[in-house]
């Protein structure tokens, strides 16, 4: 058995939007869950005979033997858990916060502990409800595109929380999950192995094989709900950090150099541009590259040159952007190491980012080319153990 039990690091604020939905789902599942699962269902509502029909009771199973191995909360979860086939708005919010069990709910209360509050500390408290109902919606609606004549009812937030998991994985790449090995008698002890590993195999081994090998219906485990949320929670992350420096650098092109078919030689002109200083000219120039074959025609000082440009002038979202396009476009490239410290040094102006740039300065210093490269990043990572982390 492999257990998640933790994560390092954490941040030191307190995650209380978190907290809130932990106790939000613990409460329904105490003050709902429990007392009606113990329940007889009401003869009177209307509900009963849907749910006797939806078993077959008119077939094979006599409706007697059904009405006795069901509970009110059986009901309850028929009416307020998602059937893709009675769509409704309100059921998929309700469905977030019912679980079938125990089981059910200590694991989902367990992942959200563990992955939940590094992602709240980078979004703030209201932003991480958003995001966490939104990941669960759109979970939610993932599923529903797989079995959309159904009937049975989904429920969990395991949608929401596998939306968490989606911000974490491309946030918190460097943190390290403790896992809990227990195969008797051989191992009992704690690893720290790579959060996109560990959150690797929860998506692929855990839930897109399964899901690729049974019916999204007859399966007994909403795994297109845990794709989709976790998908979600992925595009939303990127969004978050792409778009703005992406809609700024946008901004700088003037509207007619923009329509123009053929762009004077773009790539010569920000090499002159650099070489006679002129930096703002070749910042604009970069901003028109709109191909990664055409960026990939400057040399890696010139794009660093142009990065450490924009953090001079305080223009963070554009740095950050240009920045993690040269990581992305030029793996194993010797300036790297730059290109990290200058990510890490974009981060560190944007709320709540301190975790993320940790990361960043960390391969700045697995990567160094120089000596001062590693000092800078040692240097930016002593004031962020002053700070937050």
């Amino acid at each position: 058995m492999l257990l998640p039990i933790g994560d390092v690091p954490n941040p030191k604020t307190t995650p209380y939007t978190n907290w809130l939905l932990i106790g939000i789902n613990i409460a329904v599942f105490i003050a709902v869950t429990l007392p009606l699962s113990a329940a007889r269902p009401d003869l009177n509502d209307p509900a009963l005979l849907e749910y006797l029909n939806l078993l077959g009771a008119r077939g094979d199973w006599p409706p007697q033997l059904v009405y006795d191995h069901i509970s009110a909360y059986d009901l309850v979860v028929y009416k307020y858990g998602f059937r893709p086939a009675e769509f409704s708005l309100v059921s998929m919010f309700t469905a977030m916060f019912l679980h079938a069990g125990w089981m059910h709910l200590a694991g989902n209360m367990l992942f959200l502990w563990i992955y939940g509050d590094n992602v709240e500390h980078r979004l703030g408290h209201f932003g991480y409800f958003t995001a966490y109902i939104g990941a669960g919606l759109v979970a939610t609606l993932f599923f529903g595109m797989f079995v959309p004549n159904s009937n049975i009812p989904m429920l969990g937030a395991s949608g929401a929380i596998s939306g968490v998991l989606g911000f974490y994985f491309l946030w918190f790449p460097r943190n390290r999950i403790k896992v809990f090995v227990f195969l008797f008698p051989l191992i009992m002890t704690t690893f720290l192995i790579p959060a996109r590993i560990v959150l690797g195999v929860y998506l692929v081994i855990d839930n897109v094989l399964p899901f690729m090998a049974s019916s999204a219906e007859g399966s007994g485990v909403a795994y297109g709900a845990h794709i989709g949320g976790f998908l979600a929670g992925l595009g939303m992350a990127l969004a978050i950090d792409r778009l703005p420096g992406l809609l700024r650098m946008k901004g700088t092109i003037p509207k007619a150099t923009r329509k123009r078919a053929n762009l004077v030689d773009a790539v010569t002109d920000i090499v002159r541009s650099i070489d006679r200083d002129d930096l703002a000219h070749a910042t604009t120039r970069f901003a028109e590259l709109d191909s990664r074959s055409q960026r990939g025609q400057l040399s890696t000082s010139n794009i660093l040159t142009i990065g450490e440009y924009l953090l001079d002038r305080g223009r963070h979202d554009e740095a950050l952007t240009v920045f993690r396009r040269l990581i992305a476009e030029r793996p194993g490239d010797n300036g790297l190491d730059r290109a990290y410290l200058g990510a890490g040094r974009a981060m560190l102006h944007k709320d709540r980012c301190e975790t993320s740039a940790w990361h960043y300065f960390v391969a700045a210093i697995d990567l160094a080319q120089t000596p001062e490269v590693a000092d800078d990043a040692r240097r930016y990572m002593r004031m962020i153990e002053k700070t937050e982390l």
